[in-house]
């Protein structure tokens, strides 16, 4: 082949371009090494799933399919973490609300109810409520709340196909707590709708901004059964003072009254049922 007109690459030259190109898969790699590792979601402590709900940018958000409190479904990121959470923003306050359920005066309906009931979960270590923080969207201060993973059904659609629990002891174990919680915390909306069941049939219960009314008396003591000894302790060591300091901003002094009055009540009843109404709850890891 004729090199006429062609000038030669020097040597020295030719061998930094493939020095170059030897080391760039090295360089990218190194680049890499450097960025934030992808974390998988559900290796977060709850503490962790707190301070990304308050922190992760809104990468989209969309209608969530269910619920009419026009929840939003929103994607976060914060470059290592990319998870679901919904929004709500719901605030709202009526002297009468009719519905199909009957009447209610000074009716409820908030978005703190689901902050304050997060709450109230962690002091009673039940572990069936999902992260739920304070967070300005649009303007406007609303409840962030981490979105269930691996959700199979709700018990609407378990009713429904007639499927049954795997573990018929932990099953029971759990719909005794969301029974009992629901007395303590007054929710007059509970459906089955907002009963979450994973794939590890863990029971979820979301959406309480229909509770926390001003009634001291629990709507249906018929739904007290049996509490884990270890959540039984704990519900009646809750005291003002320990209210008062977690649901600061989130549940009203009357609020908080009406609470403890619930407790007091519940705490009655199941100890005229002595330790028959006491379990042992396994571990999660176990259920």
């Amino acid at each position: 082949m004729s090199t006429r007109g062609k000038r030669p690459v020097p040597f020295a030259m030719a061998g930094a371009i493939v020095l170059a190109f030897t080391l760039l898969p090295a360089t990218q790699r190194a680049i890499r090494a450097q960025e934030p590792a992808a974390t998988a979601p559900s290796s977060l402590t709850l503490e962790q799933q707190e301070a990304f709900l308050l922190k992760a940018k809104i990468v989209r958000t969309r209608g969530a399919s269910k619920g009419v409190t026009n929840t939003l479904r929103a994607t976060l990121s914060d470059g290592a973490v990319t998870h679901d959470a919904s929004i709500q923003t719901i605030d709202e306050f009526m002297t009468e609300f009719k519905s199909n359920r009957g009447t209610e005066f000074n009716f409820r309906d908030t978005w703190r109810y689901n902050v304050a009931a997060y709450r109230l979960d962690r002091l009673l270590e039940l572990d069936m409520i999902p992260p739920s923080v304070e967070r300005i969207y649009q303007s406007k201060p609303g409840a962030f709340t981490w979105w269930v993973d691996d959700v199979i059904m709700d018990e609407g659609e378990r009713l429904k196909t007639k499927v049954t629990a795997p573990n018929t002891a932990s099953w029971n174990e759990q719909m005794w707590h969301v029974r009992l919680f629901d007395q303590l915390i007054y929710n007059v909306d509970r459906n089955l709708g907002n009963l979450l069941i994973d794939k590890n049939w863990t029971i979820w219960m979301i959406d309480h901004s229909r509770a926390f009314r001003l009634f001291d008396k629990i709507k249906t003591p018929a739904n007290l059964s049996k509490i884990d000894r270890k959540v039984y302790e704990r519900l009646k060591a809750l005291d003002q003072d320990k209210l008062k300091t977690a649901m600061q901003d989130y549940l009203t002094a009357p609020e908080i009254r009406a609470l403890i009055a619930r407790r007091n009540e519940i705490v009655s009843i199941l100890d005229k049922q002595g330790s028959a109404a006491l379990f042992d709850r396994a571990p999660r890891s176990a259920r």
